[in-house]
């Protein structure tokens, strides 16, 4: 009886650890073949949206007008990903690493929260939803200013000169189209059906946990050629973006207790100020890196990892 309590709780993390198990691990490539097909079809985008439509629906109205008077929880997040980060990033610089591992730890280390697991692993453990959406949107609008100042700043460490350019209106039309629209979308379904809605919140948030998992898979499809390339250094990659995301995640909790941010605040503090979107990092560095293989590889690697821990950091929180 404990061990099937045990896979409940902790379902996602295992989900997570079977469908990078399945993708990398196979040697047919059929399971990554059909990733990638997928995923060149708009199915990543696809479940960014529906993920953001099912979240909309989710919204309590009671949440949503916590979450945007939490001042304390919003900056606190702000702090860890903007000023946390980077600076974590520069003391792990420390280490002696390759230039490639390095910038692919400053990219992740500049990136703003990523705009779907972060919320819904904060509903997942008992947060507030709306609140953590208010956070990784700001984050996301506030980054394309932040990260140019951010990263060239890191770079210098490591004596790379390359000059930052984001496309602004690309990441304003992304959020616009794959956030805000399908999350008004969802709030009208709410108001239009409010009991059926609430009937089905448990399946909805379970379809939101399943459509990470596709988004995970797609993304592993895509780079399993990078990943299973880079050799032994692929062991020193996981040990420092491991140590990366723990930092975080302690910064977070330290903050949450000096604060004073309890349970149902906390939650976005610890998944939206420590999770880092993917997407942005892998354009970032297509363009401006793409010499450094092993920066493609921390980005990918750390994604995947960070959100297993924070899968082990969901059933905690959750039981």
């Amino acid at each position: 009886m404990r061990f099937f309590s045990t896979i409940r709780r902790y379902w996602f993390l295992i989900g997570l650890v079977a469908v990078f198990a399945l993708t990398v691990g196979d040697v047919s490539r059929t399971v990554s073949g059909v990733g990638r097909w997928i995923a060149t079809r708009g199915g990543a985008d696809a479940a960014i949206v529906l993920i953001f439509l099912f979240s909309g629906s989710l919204l309590d109205p009671s949440q949503v007008l916590a979450g945007l008077q939490d001042t304390v929880g919003t900056l606190s997040t702000l702090a860890v990903i903007f000023l946390v980060s980077p600076m974590a990033a520069a003391v792990l610089s420390g280490l002696p690493l390759q230039p490639g591992v390095l910038i692919g730890l400053f990219l992740v280390a500049v990136m703003p929260s990523t705009l779907s697991s972060g919320v819904v692993m904060s509903g997942a453990a008992g947060g507030n939803m709306a609140h953590a959406l208010y956070v990784t949107v700001l984050a996301n609008i506030l980054a394309v200013f932040v990260i140019p100042v951010s990263l060239s700043l890191l770079l210098a460490l490591v004596g790379n000169p390359a000059s930052v350019v984001i496309d602004i209106w690309r990441i304003m039309f992304k959020l616009g189209g794959y956030v805000l629209l399908p999350l008004a979308g969802g709030v009208m379904l709410r108001r239009l059906g409010e009991g059926r809605v609430h009937r089905y919140q448990p399946i909805l948030q379970l379809l939101n946990q399943l459509l990470v998992l596709g988004v995970v898979w797609m993304g592993l499809s895509q780079t399993r050629h990078a990943i299973i390339s880079s050799g032994h250094s692929l062991l020193v990659i996981a040990a420092v973006a491991m140590l990366f995301h723990a930092l975080l995640l302690a910064a977070a909790t330290l903050l949450a207790r000096v604060f004073r941010i309890g349970r149902g605040r906390r939650e976005s503090l610890l998944f939206i100020g420590a999770q880092k979107t993917l997407p942005l990092s892998i354009i970032l560095q297509v363009s401006l890196f793409p010499a450094f293989g092993q920066a493609l590889v921390f980005c990918v690697v750390h994604h995947i990892l960070h959100l297993m821990m924070d899968g082990y950091l969901v059933g905690r929180l959750r039981g």
